[in-house]
């Protein structure tokens, strides 16, 4: 039972310390990879832009329903941006497809005269009108490794309109390839450059890291990118042409352009640019992003800017949509729980774990040696009970043949000593003082076992000291 039981204690010790060492270089790098229940929904509302008063009404929106005035109109608002991002397939071990459907809803807009209007959102199905709450909506599709967080140009579509009946959804999108993160980073950010993507614009740009902040007690890194200006009516559509409200056609007095060389009812073209600044707040070891915000600039402006357009159209611009998104404090607290779920799921695995089953495979093992010892030291020295076993056994029935058995020895131990044995009992000098006195030559016995000269008890056949007894 004791081999058992120091077996068993060697055995687990051994697969502990196996087990310490395998969480890292296996467990790990399957908690570094991007979750395949990801489920995100992030909000972001119109802010005042940095170091302003807050306003109710902080974006300057163009009055789509103005196309049918006498001149362009634009006016306050309230706007909310809404993004969920999910995965769905194909997704495996080496990748994962993140699709995000994101909305830009018009919560309460002010006008001119100061009145306030809360717009109405048609229903799936129904006709837009130009007073909708929807301003813009779109589902984005990108296949990532989920290794590295990085586009692997397995799936990368925008979908611009709405599937019809009977439709596909690739007749409704666009392929928009793309190398950069985007709704996440990856693992081990560092503080350099990095390429991000923007679905406005549908361009790679470079995000560079400007310093760390601490957000819900998460650690995180602030980077930064600038979005160039961008012409929105050269990108791609399902149908060819390009986008709805990218490309407006008005007289010079609708825009209200005026000045040398132009005349009020010159056709105008102009066409919508964007160009943003969005930050975006990092946990640098899961690439989780805790906090966002993108300060947006879309309007119109004449594509000529050649000299032989008026000067007056070439300064003219239009705003379109101006705000600042802040993600609101929900998804921030949301996001910011995530990342440090993220890194107590790492830090478990890569740490804490390690440590438990290290710490165990070593006492265990301590426990397996010392058993060992113990065990060696107990089958090494000889008993007192051995001891004395063997002393009875060398003075009875140890001679040669065969004789009664003895009693177990349980008998007091025998002293050795250097003098003569006594000799046996009735034999003669037995009782002298002088232990010299020489032996018989010969002795009469009536049994077949007798002591001899050294207190042996054996046979006479055994002893040719002793002549048998005539019969």
């Amino acid at each position: 039972m004791r081999r058992i039981v120091l077996g068993a204690l060697a055995i687990l010790g051994f697969a502990c310390l196996t087990a310490a060492v395998g969480t890292k270089l296996f467990l790990v790098p399957q908690l570094r990879v991007v979750p395949l229940d990801l489920d995100i929904t992030t909000v972001a509302t119109t802010v005042a832009p940095e170091g302003q008063a807050g306003d109710r009404f902080p974006a300057t929106l163009f009055d789509r329903c103005s196309i049918k005035e006498r001149t362009a109109k634009t006016f306050g608002a309230h706007l909310t941006q809404q993004r969920r991002s999910r995965i769905i397939e194909p997704s495996d071990r080496r990748q994962a497809t993140i699709q995000s459907a994101q909305t830009v809803r018009i919560d309460h807009i002010r006008e001119k005269d100061g009145k306030v209007v809360d717009p109405a959102m048609a229903k799936a199905g129904e006709e837009r009108t130009c007073n909708d709450a929807l301003l813009t909506a779109s589902i984005d599709r990108v296949s990532v490794s989920r290794k590295t967080s990085v586009p692997n140009g397995a799936v990368n579509s925008i979908q611009t309109e709405a599937v019809a009946d009977g439709d596909k959804v690739s007749d409704a999108s666009v392929v928009a390839k793309r190398q950069g993160f985007q709704y996440k980073f990856g693992f081990n950010v560092k503080k350099r450059d990095y390429l991000y993507y923007d679905l406005t614009t549908r361009e790679d740009t470079r995000v560079k890291f400007v310093d760390e902040k601490v957000i819900n007690g998460v650690k995180t890194y602030h980077f930064v990118t600038e979005v160039p200006e961008t012409d929105l009516s050269t990108l791609e559509t399902p149908s060819g042409d390009a986008a709805l409200g990218t490309m407006l056609t008005m007289p010079a007095h609708w825009w209200g352009i005026t000045g040398k060389g132009v005349k009020p009812g010159d056709k105008i073209s102009m066409h919508r640019y964007a160009s943003s600044t969005r930050h975006v707040w990092v946990e640098p070891q899961t690439g989780t992003i805790v906090d966002g915000r993108e300060d947006q600039n879309q309007y119109f402006k004449s594509p000529d800017q050649s000299e032989d357009t008026p000067k007056p159209v070439r300064d003219f611009t239009l705003t379109s949509l101006k705000a600042t998104f802040q993600w609101t404090p929900d998804t921030v607290s949301a996001q910011a729980g995530r990342a440090q779920k993220y890194l107590n799921q790492l830090r478990f695995g890569q740490d804490v774990l390690p440590l438990i089953l290290g710490g165990a495979g070593i006492v265990l093992l301590l426990a397996w040696l010392g058993g060992v010892f113990l065990t060696g030291r107990g089958g090494g020295s000889p008993s007192r009970h051995s001891v004395d076993g063997a002393g009875v056994g060398a003075g009875v029935g140890s001679g040669v043949g065969e004789g009664p058995a003895e009693a177990p020895a349980t008998a007091a131990t025998t002293v050795l000593t250097t003098e003569p044995p006594a000799p046996p009992y009735g034999s003669p000098g037995y009782g002298a003082t002088d232990p010299t006195v020489p032996e018989p030559a010969w002795r009469e016995v009536d049994s077949p076992w007798h002591y001899n000269a050294q207190g042996q008890y054996v046979a006479d056949e055994n002893d040719p000291s002793i002549r048998p007894t005539d019969s």
